[in-house]
């Protein structure tokens, strides 16, 4: 499969730190990658490097085929590229629906009709399983649900490749289950998905390739089951 995602080099420093060094990346089209690595080891960087909030010092990122460097993350999610965050961020004083309208009218390459925006935004509901909460505010939703409003809103975009940064954080296994499930069907429409995530079981279930940082390098980048058993990963999670 050609990559849909092809970060070469990518390097980000603050001041004398180095947070990433030289990071070669390729995403498949279709693919489901785990990225994992211990806290500090760059992840959330790379992702904010790769969306746009911040820029890398070195390397390229290409989406598509498309250089990326230069183009600001509203740009770059219009070309096929959203994000979640690792604590949802709703408009509070918007009900459940409208939060899904703003990104509808604004986020996407396609430029919709209010009918097709409110169909469309239902058809997401229905999808995440919050159908029945349209009218209500994000306050009033659990907090599983309010990580289902999280990635419908990354979806109202209509990404190529969305990147699920921490999406089951604080739930019980159940509900993890359920946010894999959830993923895996985005992933059968024809998502290419970067799950990070700090829950193995998770990552297990859901990646087909799993890519592991430590200290702003990457260090292994394979199979799921041979990844977790290379010695400078386990160093990394278990210590010396």
């Amino acid at each position: 499969m050609a990559a849909l995602l092809d970060v070469q080099g990518l390097g980000k420093r603050f001041g004398g730190f180095t947070a990433l060094a030289d990071i070669d990346l390729q995403v498949a089209a279709g693919e489901r990658l785990g990225l994992i690595g211990p806290n500090g080891s760059g992840k959330s960087t790379f992702v904010n490097c790769i969306s746009g909030t911040l820029r890398h010092d070195s390397g390229r990122v290409t989406l598509g085929g498309q250089l990326l460097d230069a183009l600001p993350p509203h740009q770059r999610t219009r070309l096929g590229l959203a994000r979640s965050f690792q604590l949802p961020r709703p408009f509070g004083s918007l009900t459940v629906a409208e939060n899904l309208r703003v990104p509808l009218l604004y986020a996407g390459a396609t430029k919709l009709s209010d009918a097709e925006c409110r169909e469309r935004g239902m058809a997401l509901l229905g999808q995440v399983g919050l159908a029945d909460k349209a009218a209500q505010r994000p306050r009033e939703l659990t907090q599983i649900e309010q990580r289902k409003l999280e990635l419908a809103r990354a979806m109202a975009a209509g990404p190529r490749l969305l990147i699920a940064d921490e999406s089951m954080a604080g739930l019980s296994n159940a509900e993890v289950d359920e946010i894999v499930d959830l993923l895996l069907r985005l992933n059968g429409q024809g998502v290419t998905i970067i799950m990070i995530e700090h829950i193995m079981r998770a990552v297990m279930a859901f990646s087909q390739r799993l890519v592991c940082f430590v200290a702003g390098r990457k260090v292994a980048d394979g199979l799921p089951e041979e990844v977790v058993r290379n010695p400078e990963v386990e160093r990394a999670y278990l210590g010396e």
